[in-house]
């Protein structure tokens, strides 16, 4: 299905869609919400909301800037939108609502369980029986190749900014027993900060055409108050994390821990741990669709297998990645399979103030077909092997 829509749906976007993405998605959600009216025997699919809303952004090649209520119709295979910047007076829900009426639709109208309260008293005050649905969110959840290609672009940018501060920490200098940016260690050497750090991946991430959007955080597991203009240390887990918007609204999501000058021990074990469990969980996937807790308990059981009892602290946390950071799949009963493009996030606690971490996003492929890791640079320790 391709689903013809009564007006130009396409007109003025804050957050530029290519037409064919945009066009591929709503494609999608059509036919998951012909075979959801079906089932449920209802007339059509509504939502309200704004372009900030990722709901809103995806059924819309190119969202519009003001308030819109869009729905599919099932039975004529059609988008109805009406939007704020229409030339028309009135509550776009309302309006959406009388054409429904107008045309004599009737039967149960879905919407997100999430819809405005306002937006849904307009629509029943028009006569239409409303009931929730999840089918937008599960549209969301299998991705489509434009999807992809926009999440890899991305983490892409995400790869490129944690690569820039790979290469600060590469050359950094030891100073004082403190990390130094640069050259022959001297008491004129700039101190390497986490404020430094976080500006460099930023500016990297600008410079690859995406977005920081506040999301670049560097040593997040580090204590309450903790100055981010003190320097660094060697020797010390430093945590590096990225989650850029793309161009196109959709977002990548990497983190990579490195160390100056470790002298290996227990960093270096938990380490092997969680970069194992990212090989165990994709064989997993290969095999076929599992559940979110089915996967995170996978890569919690493989860091566990070298040696941490019960008592080590191991956080895991799976859940999808595009219009949003963290989208579904997310719950611990959503299933990660063909289509889904989720984030792999872990941690092992080394000290009390200090952990391991690393998180990279998989794109999931048919049962039997390899998934791919995107954009993933080294997961090393050791800065330099970032750069290669």
């Amino acid at each position: 299905m391709t689903g013809r829509t009564d007006r130009d749906a396409t007109a003025g976007g804050r957050i530029g869609d290519r037409p064919d993405v945009g066009r591929e998605r709503r494609d999608h959600a059509a036919d998951v919400f012909s075979t959801v009216l079906a089932d449920r025997d209802a007339t059509a699919v509504v939502h309200v909301g704004t372009a900030r809303d990722p709901g809103i952004r995806y059924v819309c090649p190119t969202p519009p800037t003001d308030l819109t209520a869009i729905a599919y119709v099932g039975d004529d295979d059609e988008w109805l939108v009406r939007s704020a910047g229409d030339d028309a007076s009135g509550h776009p829900a309302r309006r959406l609502a009388t054409t429904l009426a107008d045309r004599g639709l009737e039967g149960t109208v879905l919407t997100p369980p999430r819809v405005p309260h306002d937006a849904a008293l307009y629509l029943e005050g028009a006569g239409v029986e409303l009931a929730s649905t999840n089918a937008l969110e599960r549209a969301r959840t299998t991705k489509t190749d434009g999807e992809r290609t926009a999440i890899a672009a991305a983490q892409r940018a995400a790869a490129a900014g944690i690569r820039r501060a790979a290469s600060l920490l590469a050359d950094a200098t030891v100073a004082d027993g403190l990390l130094a940016a640069g050259g022959e260690p001297s008491t004129d050497a700039e101190p390497l900060t986490t404020t430094r750090l976080r500006t460099a991946i930023d500016e990297a991430i600008v410079r690859a055409g995406a977005f920081p959007v506040g999301n670049t955080i560097v040593n997040p597991d580090s204590r309450d108050g903790t100055d981010p203009d003190e320097p660094l240390r060697p020797g010390e887990p430093i945590v590096l994390e990225a989650a850029p918007r793309g161009p196109t609204g959709y977002y990548g999501g990497l983190v990579r821990t490195l160390v100056v000058d470790s002298d290996g021990g227990r960093e270096r074990r938990v380490h092997v741990g969680v970069t194992q469990s990212f090989r165990s969980a994709r064989s997993m996937l290969t095999a076929g669709p599992e559940s979110v807790t089915a996967v995170a308990a996978d890569l919690e059981a493989e860091v566990r297998s070298f040696g941490f009892g019960e008592d080590d602290a191991i956080e895991t946390r799976v859940s999808g990645v595009g219009l949003e950071p963290l989208e579904r799949p997310i719950d611990g009963g959503d299933d990660v399979g063909p289509g889904s493009v989720v984030r792999l996030d872990v941690a092992g606690q080394v000290g009390a103030e200090s952990r391991i971490r690393i998180a990279d996003v998989l794109a999931v492929h048919g049962e039997g077909e390899r998934p791919d890791w995107l954009a993933a640079p080294s997961q090393s320790l050791e800065p330099t092997a970032l750069l290669e």
